[in-house]
């Protein structure tokens, strides 16, 4: 890599970078280009280091990557991020676009269930929530409150998994269509509930469980097992059991 691609790597990263999404870390980026995304700018501190990552991890990616990575020197690459990934690897990818993921939420009759995070407080939580819905394969994740769902944090905790499933940021009053169930201590046990495939899975805020008009909008009120003194499972927990309880993707 020659000073003078690597400069304009540089210039083209703070020309993209304040419209686009910053995929941090290598397991960021892997997941992105595997999920789609439009990713217009890659760069590693150490490109060899990346593609030996590559080579063991994702092997799928080793040619994308060999011609996509741009190498610049490690102080440059401290100088463009907040932090920088131990893997070294950042990258920028647009965002995709909201009327299709709308579209996707909104879609009948839906094959898996949306997770609803009611005014999260946690961008950690946010993106760990993001991981299992794409793992499990739910049709996406919507935010209520203020807190943007595709924040720089959500997307690190997400490993770049914010590309294989709709994430969306909507009011309540703008959810998609579907019965919601939500969590909620005083609910029926989970366990006897089936959750049908259209369903939207609702979880309160970390802190303030469920809001009035989520509540109130609910078909019906679930609460997980939890031992008598406990007070509450972690979010992405929480999350987690219930997907598991609705089933998740059929066995290919």
């Amino acid at each position: 890599m020659t000073e003078d691609e690597a400069a304009t790597a540089v210039r083209q990263w703070g020309e993209t970078a304040p419209d686009a999404v910053l995929l941090d870390g290598f397991h960021a980026l892997k997941h992105a280009l595997r999920f789609g995304a439009d990713v217009r700018l890659a760069v590693a501190a150490d490109k060899r280091a990346a593609l030996a990552l590559a080579a063991g991890l994702a092997d799928d990616l080793t040619g994308v990557l060999q011609e996509r990575l741009v190498e610049i020197p490690a102080q440059t690459l401290r100088e463009l991020l907040p932090k920088v990934h131990p893997t070294g690897v950042a990258a920028l990818a647009v965002r995709p676009v909201r009327r299709a993921n709308l579209d996707t939420l909104s879609r009948a009759p839906r094959q898996a269930p949306v997770v609803v995070l009611d005014n999260p407080r946690n961008l950690g939580n946010v993106g760990a929530v993001v991981r299992l819905a794409a793992g499990f394969g739910a049709t996406g994740v919507v935010t209520t409150g203020d807190m943007d769902p595709w924040h720089p944090n959500a997307v690190r905790a997400g490993a770049g998994l914010h590309y294989a499933t709709a994430v969306e940021h909507l009011p309540v009053t703008e959810l998609p269509p579907g019965p919601l169930y939500a969590l909620d201590p005083e609910g029926d046990d989970i366990r006897s509930v089936p959750l049908p495939d259209d369903a939207l899975i609702a979880f309160g805020s970390e802190r303030h469980g469920l809001s009035p008009d989520l509540r109130e909008r609910a078909t019906r009120l679930v609460a997980l097992p939890m031992r008598p003194q406990v007070s509450s499972y972690n979010l992405a927990t929480s999350v987690a059991m219930a997907l598991f309880h609705w089933g998740g993707p059929a066995p290919a």
